[in-house]
């Protein structure tokens, strides 16, 4: 019966959306008490918007979670809803048939996620089944949509999300994980088609998928969490709210646009980072962490930020997300980075080779083990450890200038770990001439002499160089762009972090924040 429907959902025990297990690590079951957070952050924006108003008590909100998975998102909707209408709909059958039927919709994101929601949000896999609590549904979707979609080919990828075509061409009545949001030129026109009508949205809000394998060539893969985002920004909501990996803020390949409109639009007004995502989703690893967001389509100016670490909020009010072309996540760090960027020196970006120095991909096999007469030494990594070869010179066609030249090859990756202190990058190799490398370094050249090349070598070691690293390398992918703010120096002395922290002005304080952050790069210490 209807009246046994109370709607204390977050009383149960257990509540069977904590019990479930997550699909992958790219499709994430958002934990209760997390969205519950989410929720509240939007309930108290829309009450300061609103001279105080309750969202919940307002017949007349819709919600739309485009991205379904558990129905958690609306599921605690519909739960606050019921409360907050008691007065205004006091028959609680007519108050939960309206609030289902035209408040609470969702678009599953695989087939099996959408009758997992509408298991959660109307207690029966079918809207209209026997025991479903919405009463004058006539589909069994109802409000929580899913039909297999295909994905439009272009050549070997789906010109929407990127899916690689070998791998997600299945035959019918197989995922393929074309998701509804995405794939389509038209989302406006899209929702009307599905919901009826012409459907204005109020409120937005859920944790999309995060990446599409193979999406960006071979094993690699491609984020598309933020493709949902843009997606549901064309939909004009008053409110967008979702979570994502962080590793938006510094990096991500093809993330640039994106991270540039959220920086800078004015709209973000809320914004909590989790740089360990096992404190927003226990069990759950994504390197980099995860963040949620509050959009106001009415709000234009800075952001109140959250980072919450080791189980303690950090409230940063009133920070300007633009300040610079990527977000420093730990509000400490900020001073700092405003005094070395004061100076307005030239950064080593000039001397750091792109990906791929040599045109030498990791998977090179043209070398010898043994040094003989016309072959140059290649450093390279095979079976994860650090080798050196040697090889032909007149197969290298890219910077064939800096074979001769002193260089300092770095680790293009490096996997620093989620805890602190860390040493964020691996040991550097002094590569003396003649030289190349596979794409598993990058280059840091020409230097003049082996003396200059040991000077640059001593910064690298310093944690001054790596802390100021650590502000734009949030995976373990360690990119020429992420050196973008590290000065330049002469290269006729041996650095310390004494020298550094001088000539900048480091406070004692501002020293042992690094020190907590970047521990020591010893001799011995891993590769």
């Amino acid at each position: 019966m209807i009246g046994q429907a109370t709607f204390s959902l977050r009383g149960r025990n257990p509540d069977v959306l904590t019990c479930i297990a997550n699909l992958s690590n790219d499709e994430v079951f958002t934990p209760p008490e997390f969205a519950n957070r989410m929720l509240d952050t939007l309930a108290g924006a829309w009450a300061a918007n609103h001279g105080g108003a309750n969202l919940w008590a307002d017949k007349t909100v819709k919600f739309l979670d485009p991205c379904a998975k558990s129905g958690v998102f609306l599921r605690e909707i519909t739960s606050r809803l019921t409360q907050g209408l008691e007065q205004e709909i006091p028959n609680l059958e007519k108050r939960v048939n309206h609030i289902l039927t035209r408040q609470v919709f969702g678009i599953g994101i695989t087939q099996i996620t959408s009758l997992l929601a509408r298991r959660s949000v109307y207690c029966s896999k079918h809207a209209t089944g026997k025991h479903s609590i919405a009463k004058s549904f006539t589909s069994d979707d109802g409000n929580i949509w899913f039909q297999r979609l295909k994905h439009t080919w272009e050549g070997n990828n789906c010109k929407f999300c990127g899916a690689p075509k070998a791998l997600f061409d299945r035959k019918e009545g197989l995922e393929n994980h074309a998701y509804a949001l995405i794939h389509t030129n038209n989302i406006k026109t899209r929702l009307a088609e599905i919901f009826g009508g012409n459907m204005q949205f109020d409120v937005i809000i859920g944790n999309p998928p995060y990446q599409m394998k193979g999406g960006a060539g071979g094993s690699s893969d491609s984020s598309i969490f933020h493709l949902f985002v843009e997606q549901a920004l064309k939909l004009e909501p008053r409110f967008l709210s979702m979570v994502m990996p962080s590793r938006w803020m510094a990096g991500g390949r093809g993330l640039d646009e994106f991270r540039a409109q959220m920086l800078s639009s004015g709209h973000v007004r809320f914004l909590t980072d989790f740089p360990d995502s096992g404190e927003a989703f226990p069990g759950v690893q994504i390197k980099g962490g995860v963040c949620y967001f509050l959009w106001d389509n009415s709000h234009n100016g800075p952001c109140n930020v959250t980072r919450v670490a080791g189980g303690v909020e950090h409230v940063q009010q009133n920070r300007v997300l633009g300040e610079f072309d990527i977000f420093v996540r730990d509000e400490r760090a900020v001073g700092i980075l405003r005094k070395v960027l004061a100076k307005k020196e030239p950064s080593i970006l000039a001397l750091v080779s792109g990906d791929t120095p040599f045109g030498i991909a990791t998977n090179f096999e043209e070398w010898s083990e043994k040094r003989s007469s016309g072959l140059i030494e290649l450093h390279l990594i095979q079976k994860g450890k650090r080798t050196v070869g040697f090889m032909k010179r007149d197969i290298i066609r890219k910077n064939a200038t800096a074979i001769d030249a002193w260089k300092v090859l770095v680790p293009k990756a490096y996997g620093a770990g989620e805890t602190f202190p860390h040493q964020i990058l691996g040991k550097e190799i002094m590569a003396a001439p003649p030289s190349a490398c596979t794409q598993s370094y990058l280059v840091v050249s020409p230097f003049q002499s082996e003396r200059a090349a040991r000077s640059f070598a001593s910064y690298y070691r310093t944690r001054f160089f790596r802390f100021l690293v650590s502000l734009r390398k949030i995976t373990q992918d360690a990119l020429r762009s992420t050196y973008s703010w590290i000065p330049q120096q002469a290269w006729n002395r041996t650095w310390t972090d004494e020298l550094l922290y001088e000539n900048y002005g480091i406070t004692k304080k501002e020293i042992e924040f690094i020190n907590s952050m970047i521990r020591p790069m010893g001799d011995d210490d891993d590769e």
